[in-house]
């Protein structure tokens, strides 16, 4: 017990120094570095989906979470991430702040600074929207690390793509230069799924699968082209000007300058989300049913 509990002080400690920092010029960034509790929650939960996974067989899964209460829109989830099996580990970086290659972190994940991971560690690669600025980053990540934001419930959900889309997801998750191929740091958390304008994180997820799938697909406008073509469905979300206008006023990650206007006048939002890939991903027969950890 009480290893746990210096485990346990040792990653608090760690990760209050990389949440240092990380405030942009005009946006207030706060964040806290997680009590005991929601330590223990988060790294409870990352052990379950660990579990889920190696039971899986899968070497690549798409993975969510549940960051924020979205039920109001009729949605479970928030956030999709690729996880996928690093059988032969690389070299990782002594401290805990993000080693940028081209816009993609590497970051501290096992449990301590410096700390070479095991062979079969499983690693989460995700757009990740900080301190809620205007841009976003690609990061690589732990599973611990992906549940130690306080989500709103701490649940996940994973789909086990197809072994022929998994070996093509493989060769992108771990080449950094393809991981930001199809990357726009803009960021709206609403980004409209056919524009180029912004993207969200949801998206960089289904453009990147989509780039994957089809090598004439090497741009975000190909990509999305190539949704199109295999007919993948946004889901609409139902926003009033008043609510638009609020968020755009005070918020820099939210824009609706990207929409349609006809569409965007008539609250019609469309977005990409978990359950919309999900969704696709079993129409398109190239995923199972999402598996559930708790």
């Amino acid at each position: 017990m009480n290893r746990v509990r210096r485990l346990l002080q040792a990653l608090i400690g760690a990760l209050a120094i990389a949440m240092a920092g990380v405030a942009s010029a005009g946006q207030t960034c706060e964040a806290a570095a997680p009590d005991t509790r929601s330590m223990t929650l988060a790294l409870a939960l990352a052990e379950h989906l660990q579990q889920s996974l190696d039971a899986s067989g899968a070497q690549v899964v798409v993975v969510a979470r549940a960051g924020q209460d979205l039920r109001k829109y009729g949605l479970s989830w928030s956030h999709l991430a690729f996880a996928y099996r690093e059988d032969t580990p690389a070299p990782q970086p002594l401290g805990n702040r993000p080693v940028v290659l081209g816009r993609i972190g590497a970051s501290v994940v096992d449990g301590l600074p410096g700390r070479q991971p095991p062979r079969g560690t499983w690693r989460i690669v995700h757009k990740l929207n900080q301190c809620g600025t205007a841009e976003a980053a690609v990061f690589r990540q732990g599973l611990a690390e992906f549940f130690l934001d306080t989500p709103f419930r701490y649940e996940a959900a994973f789909v086990v793509p197809a072994p022929e889309v998994q070996a093509a997801l493989l060769q992108v998750l771990t080449d950094d230069g393809r991981l930001v191929q199809w990357h726009t740091p803009a960021y709206s958390v609403v980004a409209y799924p056919w524009s180029t304008k912004y993207q969200q994180s949801n998206q960089w997820a289904l453009e990147t699968l989509a780039g994957s799938l089809d090598p004439a697909a090497s741009t975000r406008a190909r990509a999305q082209a190539w949704l199109q073509l295999h007919d993948y469905q946004p889901t609409v979300l139902h926003i009033d000007a008043l609510t638009r206008l609020g968020g755009r006023m005070t918020r820099a990650n939210v824009a609706f300058d990207d929409h349609p206007n006809a569409k965007r006048f008539s609250d019609h939002i469309e977005t990409v989300t978990v359950e919309s890939m999900f969704a696709w991903m079993q129409r398109l027969q190239i995923a199972g049913a999402p598996t559930i950890v708790r």
